[in-house]
């Protein structure tokens, strides 16, 4: 009997293998930085350094990745919202993080549908999740078809923050907590602080502080003036501690915590004496470079700010304090999903050590502004209440130094920025800070 030739038209034998996936390393690394924060509380930075991708990865597709991590988890709360009605049953979390990262391309980033479908599906497959690539396809084409509409009727400031920092934000004041919340929602411009004489680049606008506000994802390295040491980058809000602590020519002044050193430039270009104080060696190697371009006069040293002893008493130390970093959620959305409570009672203890150390440098009729880019009750006003305890005496902040930005002045003389204010021209970083004098 003789075999009949197979048809062109016939099916090979044997199991069908789909094409290898296409290398991604924009969403590699997004994912690989997502499943950092989310499964282990690692923040963005940490968990980009640690991602074996993130490494391989030319400049620009990390620099990608990093928007697309920012942008899932500036909105997560909303996300996981969405996603909830299209899942029958809860995924492992690295396919959460990828729907979540699907999700934020087809929602907030305006990426194609098929785009956005077709690469997370490709992800889950590269990373040996490929049994829930059909899931994944699945889930965002209805969300792709429904569109924007997903969205109605859901409180998105109120979903994108965590309760327990939602609640401690009531205390800021009415309304206060979801200002805040449409603070964080945007991805945040460029602002940066010029050296006095320095021209402005093009395309920015000038902030009541005098910064520099330039658009979102500027690349501030390839702005004219910058290899020349013409500014440095700072955030509006970040510009107010060390301008309050009104530094005058001459003086010896300390920046303790001075990494990575936009306040330390401020206080270099008063024509005072600053030693610019860092503990972290990494970190203390980014302050060094950052004087070397700007071309700025300032001893910089590697020690505990809280041993650290100065040749002899201070006129003004400037103490940016370690702390929760809550204010600035802006640029670094992870730390809202990072942060615990429990975390703020080991920083307040280094915050009050601080505080101490930074008091027994001063002169006598010294000033000390204390500092932190944090939203947190018990790492300001409490630090604050705890630094009058130790004998420090308060030397409140007056309405002309803050004409500009009046509704950052407390009642008690204190400085209280938050994301919520200048909210049409892009918002502000968190910062709380006081002034204190040694008594004679």
């Amino acid at each position: 009997m003789t075999t009949p030739a197979r048809s062109s038209s016939s099916k090979p034998r044997g199991r069908f293998r789909p094409a290898a996936p296409q290398p991604d390393p924009t969403r590699d690394v997004a994912f690989d930085i997502l499943c950092g924060v989310v499964e282990h509380r690692r923040m963005l930075e940490n968990s980009l350094s640690r991602s074996a991708t993130a490494h391989q990865a030319e400049a620009r597709d990390r620099a990608a990745a990093h928007r697309l991590a920012a942008a899932t988890l500036r909105h997560m709360g909303t996300l996981r919202t969405v996603l909830e009605p299209f899942l029958k049953k809860e995924p492992p979390e690295p396919v959460r993080v990828a729907l979540m990262m699907g999700c934020a391309q087809l929602l907030f980033l305006e990426t194609p549908p098929h785009a956005a479908v077709g690469t997370t599906v490709s992800l889950l497959r590269r990373r040996k999740l490929a049994p829930f690539a059909g899931l994944a396809n699945a889930v965002l084409r209805r969300v792709a078809t429904s569109g924007t509409s997903v969205l109605d009727g859901l409180d998105q400031p109120r979903l994108d923050i965590p309760s327990w920092l939602w609640t401690s934000w009531t205390g800021l004041g009415k309304g206060v907590p979801r200002a805040i919340a449409q603070g964080i929602s945007h991805e945040a411009p460029l602002d940066i602080t010029l050296r006095p004489g320095a021209q402005a680049p093009e395309g920015g606008i000038t902030l009541p502080n005098g910064s520099i506000r330039l658009p979102a994802g500027t690349r501030v390295a390839e702005l004219p003036g910058y290899e020349e040491g013409a500014f440095w980058v700072q955030d509006a809000a970040a510009t107010l501690p060390a301008r309050l602590l009104n530094v005058q020519p001459h003086e010896q002044v300390a920046d303790l915590c001075a990494a990575p050193g936009g306040k330390t430039a401020q206080l270099a270009v008063t024509g005072a004496t600053v030693t610019a104080v860092e503990n972290n060696p990494a970190r203390l190697v980014r302050l060094k470079e950052n004087m070397a371009r700007l071309g700025l006069d300032v001893r910089t040293l590697q020690a505990d700010a809280a041993t650290w002893q100065p040749d002899a008493p201070l006129d003004a130390i400037l103490l940016d304090a370690p702390c929760s970093a809550t204010g600035t959620a802006r640029r670094h959305p992870d730390v809202l999903w990072v942060k615990r409570p429990r975390d703020l009672t080991t920083l307040t203890a280094t915050q009050d050590k601080l505080l101490a150390a930074a008091r027994d440098m001063l002169k006598p009729g010294g000033r000390l502004v204390y500092a932190v880019c944090s939203l947190q009750q018990e790492e300001g006003p409490d630090r604050a209440r705890a630094a009058q305890a130790m004998g420090l005496v308060p030397m409140p902040f007056t309405p002309e130094e803050l004409s500009f930005l009046p509704q950052a002045l407390t009642p008690e003389g204190w400085l209280r920025t938050h994301p919520g204010m200048w909210l049409d021209e892009g918002g502000m970083d968190g910062f709380f800070a006081a002034r204190f004098t040694r008594a004679a």
